[in-house]
This record gives structure tokens, C-alpha cells and sequence, in this order.
């Protein structure tokens, strides 16, 4: 064997690490997703701008659409060790059951980050990061307005989000902070609509019924625009003016609700933004870089929108959900 080949075997065999070295630089960071579903404008917005955020970011998302079942999330985060990605982001349809899915993918060293909702754990260490607003909050701000609105006297319906998930659970605690603080305003009826239009307007269609064919309700809170939309529908069909006769406020900021806060059949809203993935990309891609876990609690902007502002609003979103 001469030593001109032997040089050259060593050369080659340093090309080929240099190249795996670039290959591994250069190579994109794989994210699995298990979405709840698309139960709501909002809950496809998010879908949407987490594939756009995730396309500017050149990181590969792999989807996983739950149907609102959390056996399905449980099978997707399995699915998602098992293909060994970079990271896993949850948005959880209900807050409990974790516990033993996350540990599988702590104990794979694949990082979690939670999406617009909470879960609750004996171990936050089992997820990374939280992105979301504060729900708690988003409840708050529209239970303010509405007692603004009516000098603090007002019977209320109240649609809730899905039984057990963070954000139904968050903002009805909100809501009821103000309640509390105003002894005019009651909640005469509670029901989940389960985030879904067709839902909302079902149970706004009982509660229509029950309180005298809608004369003992002052306002409908909705955990969601959708609910809201529907609630709307069952005003209308039930001869009533909504945002006149029955006042409807509620949270997300879709496009829906703007144009019927244009329209005069709603007054406020609560906005929630659909771009949790953006910071979530941001926090992931940094802590692949230095390795420093980012904050347990990423907070996004909530804010509160009227009719003065609505077509204006409408026409800025219609697009972009």
C-alpha cells in the first residue's frame, strides 16, 4: 500500500465528515403538532399561521388533527417519539391525562411545548414551555365590559368553551371575578357549547326557552366567537335583536364576529391571537442553539374590541383565518 493512497484515503475520509458535519448543520428541525382539531374559525387560524410561521422558519411540521379526542393527541405524541422529532407542541384538548404520555417523550429528550392551553401536572418539568394568553384575563376583561355597559345589572347566559380545557375553565373564572364584585349581575344559565357553533346556538336556543323566550336575558357571554355566532343565529330565529335585546360578548377576534359587530348583532369581543407557533419556533430554535430553556410561560396579547373598530377589523382579518 504506498503512502500517495493512504494520504488520499485520509483526505477523502475528512471530506466525508466535513460534509456530514454541513448536512448536520443544515438540517431542519422536524416538529410534530397535535392539534386539537378544527372545531372553530380561531382553532384554523392557529393550524394556518403555524404552518406559515413554520415554512419561514424552514422547520418541517408534521400535523396530527385529534377531532377534539384526547386518545387521539395521546396516540399522535406517541407516534411523534417513535419518529424521534426534534420537538412536540400540544395544544391539549383538556387539561389532565398527561402525566404519562410526557414522560415518554422526556425520557426520549424530545422537549414539549404546550399551545394556547395549560395542563395540569405534579411535574411542570414534563413540558418545556407554555405559549398562551391569560384566559383568566380574557374573562376578566370581558366580564368589565359588560358591567361598564350595564351599570353592573344584568341576568347572563353563559356558553362555556369544552368541559375540562383550560381555556373554559380560565375564563369563566374570570368572568366570575367581576360577577362577584357587581351583586346586579347574575349568571342565570351555564352550558358548555363545546367551542362549536352549531353547539352554541343549540344550547342559546335552551336557554331562549327556558328564561321566557329570551325577555330574562340581559347579555350572552361566550367562551368563543363560534358559540357567539351561533348564539346570534338562535336571537334572531327566536324574534329577538341581538347586541339590542339580548347583548353578546365573547373571545378569539375572528373575522365572524367583527362582521356582526359592523352589522349591530354583537358589541365586544376579546381577542386571542392564532399566532401561538411563532414564539414557539422562536424559543425552540433558540434552546437547539445554547441550550437555555426558555420561560415556563410565554404570554400573547389579549385585547378588547368594539364596534367602533369592527369593519375596519373584519376587512384586516377576513383573509389571514
Amino acid at each position: 500500500m504506498s503512502r500517495t493512497w493512504l494520504i488520499s484515503a485520509a483526505a477523502a475520509a475528512a471530506l466525508l465528515i466535513g460534509l456530514g458535519g454541513a448536512q448536520a448543520a443544515d438540517k431542519k428541525l422536524v416538529v410534530g403538532f397535535s392539534q386539537i382539531g378544527s372545531e372553530s374559525g380561531w382553532r384554523a387560524a392557529e393550524t394556518k399561521t403555524a404552518k406559515t410561521e413554520a415554512e419561514k422558519r424552514g422547520i418541517d411540521l408534521k400535523i396530527s388533527d385529534a377531532q377534539q379526542k384526547q386518545e387521539n393527541q395521546i396516540k399522535a405524541v406517541r407516534s411523534f417519539v417513535a419518529q424521534g422529532v426534534d420537538a412536540i407542541f400540544i395544544a391539549p384538548v383538556v387539561a389532565t391525562g398527561w402525566d404519562s404520555v410526557l414522560k415518554e417523550a422526556k425520557e426520549a429528550k424530545i422537549p414539549v411545548v404546550l399551545l394556547d392551553r395549560q395542563i395540569e401536572t405534579r411535574d411542570p418539568g414534563l413540558y418545556m414551555t407554555a405559549v398562551t394568553s391569560d384566559t383568566v384575563l380574557e374573562g376578566r376583561v370581558a366580564g368589565e365590559w359588560l358591567a361598564k355597559q350595564t351599570g353592573g345589572t344584568c341576568n347572563v347566559v353563559e356558553l362555556q368553551g369544552t368541559v375540562g380545557s383550560s381555556p373554559a375553565i380560565n375564563r369563566k373564572k374570570g368572568f366570575d371575578e367581576v360577577v362577584a364584585k357587581n351583586p346586579g349581575m347574575k349568571i342565570v344559565r351555564t352550558q358548555s357549547g363545546d367551542f362549536t357553533r352549531a353547539k352554541g346556538k343549540e344550547v342559546m336556543e335552551s336557554f331562549i326557552k327556558a328564561e321566557n323566550g329570551g325577555k330574562g336575558i340581559c347579555a350572552v357571554y361566550a367562551h368563543n366567537d363560534d358559540m357567539a355566532v351561533g348564539a346570534i343565529q338562535a336571537i334572531k330565529e327566536a324574534g329577538l335583536k341581538p347586541g339590542k335585546d339580548i347583548l353578546v360578548v365573547s373571545i378569539d377576534g375572528v373575522p365572524d364576529i367583527f362582521k356582526a359587530m359592523a352589522d349591530g348583532e354583537a358589541n365586544a369581543t376579546v381577542e386571542l391571537t392564532p399566532n401561538m407557533a411563532g414564539p414557539a419556533f422562536d424559543a425552540l430554535v433558540a434552546f437547539k442553539k445554547d441550550g437555555k430553556a426558555p420561560p415556563k410561560w410565554i404570554q400573547t396579547e389579549s385585547a378588547l374590541f368594539t364596534p367602533d373598530t369592527a369593519k375596519a377589523e373584519y376587512e384586516r382579518r377576513k383573509d389571514a383565518y
